[in-house]
C-alpha cells in the first residue's frame, strides 16, 4: 500500500522558570538584541530555551518533538516569554539562528546576537515558535501532527466519522482522536490507528482523511 504512514509529533508543554533577582541587570542588558515581531498565524510552538550552555552564548533547548527537524533547520525563531513565572521580555520577538546541533541526548544552539552567557541566560524559559512554512518537507507518507488536526474523517462509504481533535503516540503507532456528536448532542470520541491498515488516504489540500472504519467499531 505504499510507504508506511508516520506522523511527526509537535506537542506543547507547560513551562515554568524562576529568575533570581540578582540576575536581572545582566538580562536587561541583553534584551535589546531581540527584534519585536508579530507571531504568524501558522506558527507552531516547537520547544523552549532551557538555560545557558558554556560562556560563549550557546544555550540548551528542550524540544517538544522527538524528531525536531523544524527546530534544527529554521533560519530564525519567534520567541515569547514563559506563560508563568518571571518574564524578562514581553510580546513576541524574532531571534536569528546560527547553528543548532546535538550535544549528547539534547540540543544546543547559538545565535549571532547572543554572544555571551549573560545574553543566553536572558532567554531562559523562552517559548520557541516556528512558522509552518519553515518546516522541512515531509517525506512521502509522513505528516506533521499540526497538519492533521481539524481534518474531516470519512470512511470508504463516505460516512462522516468526525474531525481530528488530537493525536496520541502509543509507542509503535499514532492514534487519531476523532471527535463527533452523539445522538444526545454531546461530543464523543473514537480512536482510529493512523496506520496503513486503516487509513486509505490523507488529502491535506482537501482537509480530508479517508479511513477503512465503521462507526460501530
Amino acid at each position: 500500500m505504499g510507504a508506511p504512514l508516520r506522523s511527526v509529533p509537535l506537542a506543547a508543554a507547560a513551562l515554568r522558570f524562576v529568575l533570581p533577582l540578582s540576575r536581572l541587570p545582566a538580562m536587561t542588558a541583553a534584551l535589546p538584541t531581540l527584534t519585536p515581531a508579530t507571531l504568524p498565524a501558522d506558527a507552531v510552538e516547537v520547544g523552549r530555551i532551557a538555560d545557558a550552555w558554556g560562556i560563549k552564548g550557546w544555550f540548551k533547548l528542550i524540544a517538544h518533538s522527538s524528531d525536531p527537524q523544524a527546530l534544527m533547520h529554521a533560519p530564525s525563531w519567534f520567541l515569547q516569554p514563559a506563560e508563568k513565572g518571571a518574564k524578562t521580555f514581553t510580546g513576541t520577538a524574532t531571534l536569528p539562528i546560527q547553528q543548532v546541533r546535538w550535544h549528547g541526548d539534547g540540543l544546543v544552539a547559538t545565535s549571532p546576537v547572543v554572544t555571551d552567557r549573560n545574553a543566553a541566560e536572558a532567554l531562559r524559559g523562552a517559548r520557541i515558535f516556528i512558522a509552518r512554512e519553515h518546516f522541512p518537507q515531509a517525506d512521502e507518507g509522513e505528516y506533521y501532527w499540526v497538519d492533521l488536526l481539524g481534518l474531516t474523517v470519512r470512511n470508504r462509504e463516505g460516512l462522516h466519522l468526525g474531525s481530528v481533535k488530537d493525536l496520541l503516540s502509543t509507542g509503535p503507532q499514532t492514534v487519531l482522536v476523532v471527535a463527533y456528536m452523539g445522538e444526545d448532542g454531546k461530543e464523543l470520541e473514537r480512536m482510529i490507528p493512523f496506520v496503513d491498515a486503516y487509513i486509505d488516504h490523507v488529502d491535506l489540500p482537501g482537509k480530508t482523511i479517508t479511513a477503512d472504519w465503521q462507526p460501530d467499531y
